[in-house]
């Protein structure tokens, strides 16, 4: 299936980076469009599938680097996790993660919490 950097284009994206040139001609092309660093698959119903980043490695604002394939990978030995995405900004001091768990783990949680 095609697969490659998502790049997003439209009304809805960002314009730029507030005063900050450089930043924005690195992430948006003379054509307008937005390179995400996330790379795509299209599956064969249409939908878009995140499969990978083109940058692996997130400084956090305390001057940390964070590699997240090393944490989804620590997290994905739970069994309860079907998918996990890592998300670090430069900005912050902090990780964000989303986490979609197991149906079977969910549905024991579940039934633990009743």
């Amino acid at each position: 299936p095609p697969r490659g950097e998502v790049l997003l284009r439209g009304p809805s994206v960002f314009a730029g980076y507030y005063k900050d040139e450089k930043q924005t001609s690195g992430a948006i092309d003379k054509d307008g469009f937005f390179h995400t660093g996330d790379i795509g698959e299209l599956q064969p119903s249409g939908a878009l599938k995140i499969i990978d980043r083109k940058k692996n490695i997130f400084k956090l604002s305390q001057g940390e680097y964070v590699a997240v394939e090393v944490v989804e990978s620590a997290y994905k030995k739970n069994l309860n996790i079907e998918q996990i995405w890592v998300y670090g900004n430069s900005f912050e001091s902090c990780l964000v993660a989303v986490v979609v768990p197991t149906e079977a783990g969910i549905a024991a949680w579940a039934g633990r919490v009743r």
